[in-house]
């Protein structure tokens, strides 16, 4: 079997806009009530000039189908952002919650779809040790590692 690997455009990190080169900081500093709104409605919130996580639900939608449809295995490469939407749409989470999952960094996430649920391999990479450990979830809600 040959790999054919891909790049979309539309798996880019969320567009933060206007504060796209600010940190997190920066942003609370400088924007206060832009801040609190984007913590308060975190799913609806629209950087100025850029997008929600609505608009990223939506941008990033066929790419879910075509994983979906998909016959092999896929490997995904993308930012925190996307993989959460990635993520909570397979794992079956309500809407209200993809912003707010934790997904860990330095990790890779295999999604085994099995009957009535997925099974999580979760490797975590520790790139101050150079050293990798897997662990193996079966979780009927795909929730044991957030």
């Amino acid at each position: 079997m040959g790999v054919n690997p891909q790049q979309w455009k539309c798996l880019d990190e969320i567009n933060a806009g206007n504060m796209d080169s600010k940190t997190f900081e920066e942003f609370e500093n400088q924007y206060p009530k832009q801040f609190q709104n984007r913590k308060d409605q975190k799913l609806n919130y629209r950087y100025p000039r850029g997008e929600s996580y609505l608009d990223l639900i939506n941008r990033i939608e066929p790419i879910i189908f075509e994983i979906e449809r998909s016959k092999v295995p896929i490997i995904l490469v993308s930012h925190q952002a996307v993989i959460r939407c990635v993520y909570g749409f397979f794992a079956k989470k309500l809407i209200d919650e993809i912003p707010h999952l934790k997904i860990p960094l330095h990790t890779i996430l295999k999604l085994t779809p099995q009957t009535y649920f997925c099974s999580v391999d979760k490797i975590h990479f520790d790139l101050k040790k150079k050293s990798w450990g897997l662990m193996t979830t079966h979780d009927r809600n795909v929730n044991s590692f957030i």
